[in-house]
């Protein structure tokens, strides 16, 4: 398993918006980038992730609002090219969900000949992906010696998914489980979805669980207001597997039925 560093705290938004630029770019390890968007460019300030195998490299989520993530992303793969000694190497941008502020910087990806942007829609994940069983399945998608697991988690969108790296034992997770207001737009389904992360999870390692955003700041039990730009003491943004535990315990005790209810790291919050 591969190693890497996350920083203590991330430095954007604020609390002087003209001295911040618009991504924070985070080396995790040399193949495993994180870009942070700042609050200054859009208050939801969510995360993204860039992952390199040897064939292929794929970008979770595009972000919110108007950025220049083009050129930042472009940017991040020529020094990967460089150190790396290749000339090109096609990208996968896809989505952990389809939510505004995870899909804004799609349209601008388009205009790069070599990313290939996911739809952000269930049918179009299910086709790319190649599910055949969709939400019980749990597939693979190999960039080239980086075997990813791509599991269905409907429950806060219908066309969520969660990314396990097996490099790392990362599992991204999306906007189901992160530091904050965890919105539930299906009651059901996130239950049975957060039970399957459970289920995948068993047995193997988990290093982090990454979401897309931090609303909780380091006081537990304690979040940032919704529209909050700068935040000076948030949360980390790493949870464990014991914060996924905790989840589900709460969920099946609530057994279907979604009620608002705070955790150290967390808050459920039904939509």
């Amino acid at each position: 398993m591969r190693t890497g560093s996350l920083p203590r705290s991330w430095r954007v938004s604020g609390p002087q918006c003209e001295e911040n630029p618009q991504f924070q770019d985070q080396e995790y390890n040399p193949d495993l980038y994180i870009f942070r968007e700042s609050g200054c460019s859009n208050y939801e300030k969510p995360f993204l992730y860039l992952l390199f195998g040897k064939e292929k490299a794929l970008l979770l989520d595009t972000g919110a609002g108007t950025t220049d993530l083009a050129r930042v992303l472009k940017a991040q793969v020529d020094e990967w090219l460089t150190r790396n000694n290749r000339d090109h190497l096609p990208l996968i941008a896809a989505h952990t969900h389809s939510h505004r502020d995870h899909i804004s910087g799609d349209q601008q990806l388009k205009s790069l000949s070599f990313v290939t942007v996911v739809e952000p829609k269930t049918s179009a994940v299910e086709t790319f992906f190649g599910f055949r069983n969709w939400p019980t399945e749990v597939v693979t998608y190999d960039l080239g010696q980086r075997v990813l697991d791509i599991i269905p988690i409907p429950g806060h969108e219908s066309s969520s998914i969660a990314v396990y790296d097996r490099e790392t034992g990362i599992l991204f997770t999306g906007d189901t489980l992160y530091p904050g207001r965890l919105y539930v737009e299906d009651g059901p389904a996130f239950t049975l979805s957060v039970q399957r992360l459970v289920d995948f999870t068993q047995g193997k390692i988990v290093a982090h669980i990454l979401g897309n955003h931090i609303e909780q700041t380091r006081t537990p039990y304690l979040d940032y207001p919704i529209g909050t730009v700068y935040q000076p003491d948030e949360h980390a943004l790493e949870l464990g597997r014991a914060q996924l535990l905790e989840l589900n315990d709460a969920l099946r005790g609530m057994k279907g039925r979604i009620v608002k209810m705070a955790f150290r790291d967390f808050t459920i919050w039904p939509e």
